[in-house]
């Protein structure tokens, strides 16, 4: 049975006791858990979201990106070992909030290109860094799943091929795949065969429309989409990821320059769609 969660990137990237309001509505509309953007410097407000989180009967997922500055594909050891340092502070600040998820594109610097293709050292400098982030997310009881991205924010893994080759450089059992529908939509030919193929490493999916609004809306191949999850027997997270310019920092970081749905309607409606969506496969 699949968990459905909901990102709060959508309210804000701050893990913060202003959350706490918005999680407790998505529990009350049926959501089974959160996803916060882990970034925030102050670890205390992660403690105290996991807390509140634990108390109202949600379950808690997070995501991550490094910069430039902690870039584990970096020609620098001394950048990569900031890399680390700063992967290993992310997955502490999501042991903080009860995570055992851990997702998202930190294979890489967000947004930062060399004007090369992917080169072979790099893929072997980060898979020697997820090798290690694995083993202090072992320790706290948390799996790494890294996200291919599409080609405007990212150079060394777009595609499932790519993802599959990096995680399995990784060779580690806490470092695993993440499938985004967002991505997919523009990077992949074939959606199910995407699916299909790294199907053996993946331990968490986002359900995220092309525009980035409300799921159904748009024209992601959900049939297809959900129908090659039910194959592979996937059992993990489907997790909402929508974006607004509520948190003006974030959406400016991230290329967002308008609104696509209402967040409490993508919260609803986006609800709903995910478990029509798996009613229709059984």
């Amino acid at each position: 049975m699949n968990k459905i969660g909901f990102n709060t990137l959508v309210w804000s990237a701050v893990v913060s006791d202003d959350l706490f309001p918005i999680i407790d509505e998505l529990k009350k509309i049926g959501y089974d858990g959160v996803e916060c953007f882990i970034g925030a410097p102050d670890a205390k407000a992660y403690q105290r979201f996991g807390a509140h989180a634990t108390n109202i009967g949600l379950e808690t997922t997070a995501v991550f990106v490094v910069d430039k500055e902690q870039n584990p594909v970096d020609p620098s050891s001394q950048v990569r070992q900031r890399a680390l340092d700063r992967i290993k502070w992310g997955i502490d600040r999501a042991h903080d909030m009860h995570s055992t998820i851990l997702c998202g594109p930190f294979h890489s610097a967000h947004g930062i290109f060399t004007k090369k293709p992917p080169q072979e050292t790099e893929y072997a400098h980060c898979a020697e860094l997820l090798h290690a982030a694995g083993e202090h997310a072992a320790e706290a009881g948390i799996t790494l799943t890294l996200e291919a991205l599409n080609r405007f924010e990212c150079y060394l893994c777009n595609t499932m091929d790519q993802l599959k080759k990096l995680v399995t450089m990784a060779n580690h059992p806490n470092v695993k795949a993440m499938y985004d529908t967002h991505h997919s939509n523009i990077e992949e030919k074939k959606n199910g065969q995407a699916l299909k193929n790294i199907a053996p490493i993946l331990g968490h999916v986002h359900i995220s429309e092309n525009d980035r609004g409300t799921p159904g809306d748009g024209h992601v191949q959900w049939s297809e989409t959900f129908s090659t999850l039910k194959e592979i027997n996937y059992k993990g997270w489907l997790t909402i990821e929508a974006f607004s310019r509520n948190d003006p920092d974030f959406a400016n970081s991230i290329n967002v320059w308008r609104e696509y749905s209402l967040p409490w309607e993508i919260a609803t409606n986006g609800l709903a769609f995910i478990k029509k969506q798996l009613n229709e496969t059984i």
